[in-house]
């Protein structure tokens, strides 16, 4: 990608620090660092990271890492604004933000371990804030929504691939297995996370993890998968009944999932309340009496994450707008019997939603 598109993100950062009267941002997150510099989307562990980025009002920004990754850095960072650190990391930012005339750092408190804290506060005055960074995210630009697409279109020829190979006596792990197989076979870097795949009442859980339960004619299996391409994730999710003769409850339950996921992407469009759209499929649910059954949120963002804001919930707070990418996956589950989700993944677009 061109290192143009991260100089004017950060420059985008810039005017929010400015606004807010910032004088810096440590950014540790792994996604946002990627987003503002182009530097390393994952981190190799959760009690481990590869830099850090901190941008600064006064148009200054620096790149912290390790030397295992001084060539990768230097594939998108210029060398002088480059720092590599050994043994003590905290007191290296320190010095070259107070080098910066900065006293006063943000850091992002969810991608900051405690004792990374402690070792910085105590040479620079810290404040958490939530979501800066994301709130630029959460509006994806042309070649963004050109890398989603794609990710997109590989899931979807996944699912075709998919679904013939849904035979009785086959396991939930040896379904995932050819899932990720297929994924990496056509292209993509890995899974945008852990496939999902449960059946019968194993479906009833909304984050399964596949195991040895088999395959068997006339039931119903849920899979829950995306695929990172082009360093962007997808998201979807499909029931299917084995077998030719689906069940009156099978359905019955589908089209009113269906329905439902139809009635929320009918009024999603730029200035709708994020909640307003999980209520409209909640009030299907409810008028057929199973709400319930419905135990999630009706969807979420997608992008660097596979879940980034916004979040389409009753706590969700905030409008669309234009060219968000979010999910719309209601589900209904028994856990006697199953569950059933279909999800899209749509395109938030001028006057309305786009599936994409």
């Amino acid at each position: 990608m061109d290192k143009n598109i991260y100089q004017t993100r950060r420059e985008n950062l810039r005017r929010v620090l400015l606004e807010r009267n910032i004088e810096a941002l440590i950014v540790s997150l792994a996604a946002n660092r990627y987003y503002l510099s182009g530097f390393e989307l994952h981190d190799p562990q959760c009690n481990e990271s590869c830099g850090w980025l901190a941008v600064t009002a006064s148009g200054e920004d620096h790149l912290f890492t390790d030397p295992r990754y001084t060539d990768a850095a230097l594939r998108v960072w210029d060398a002088d604004k480059l720092h590599i650190y050994n043994a003590d990391k905290h007191a290296l930012v320190a010095e070259t933000l107070r080098g910066c005339g900065v006293r006063n750092v943000a850091f992002e408190p969810r991608a900051m371990h405690l004792f990374d804290y402690d070792k910085l506060a105590s040479r620079l005055k810290l404040t958490g804030v939530d979501n800066l960074v994301e709130e630029l995210r959460i509006i994806k630009d042309e070649d963004e929504i050109r890398r989603m697409q794609a990710s997109m279109d590989l899931n979807h020829r996944l699912m075709a691939y998919i679904e013939p190979r849904l035979e009785p006596g086959r396991t939930e792990k040896e379904v995932a297995w050819d899932v990720e197989r297929f994924f990496r076979e056509n292209g993509a870097q890995e899974l945008a996370f852990s496939t999902i795949v449960g059946v019968g009442p194993n479906a009833a859980l909304p984050h399964c993890i596949p195991g040895d339960t088999k395959l068997r004619d006339n039931e119903l299996v849920l899979i829950d998968t995306g695929c990172r391409y082009l360093n962007y994730n997808s998201d979807q999710t499909r029931t299917f009944w084995v077998g030719d003769k689906p069940s009156d409850r099978f359905k019955r339950t589908m089209s009113l999932v269906r329905e439902a996921q139809q009635a929320a992407i009918d009024i999603i469009r730029p200035g709708l309340l994020y909640a307003e759209a999980y209520r409209r499929a909640c009030e299907v649910f409810e008028h057929a009496g199973v709400l319930d059954q419905f135990t999630h949120g009706l969807g979420h963002g997608v992008g660097l994450e596979t879940h980034e804001p916004p979040s389409l919930s009753r706590a969700g707070r905030g409008t669309l707008a234009e060219n968000m990418v979010v999910t719309v996956e209601p589900g209904l589950y028994d856990p006697a019997w199953g569950g059933i989700r279909w999800e899209y993944q749509v395109l938030v677009t001028k006057d309305g939603c786009r599936v994409m």
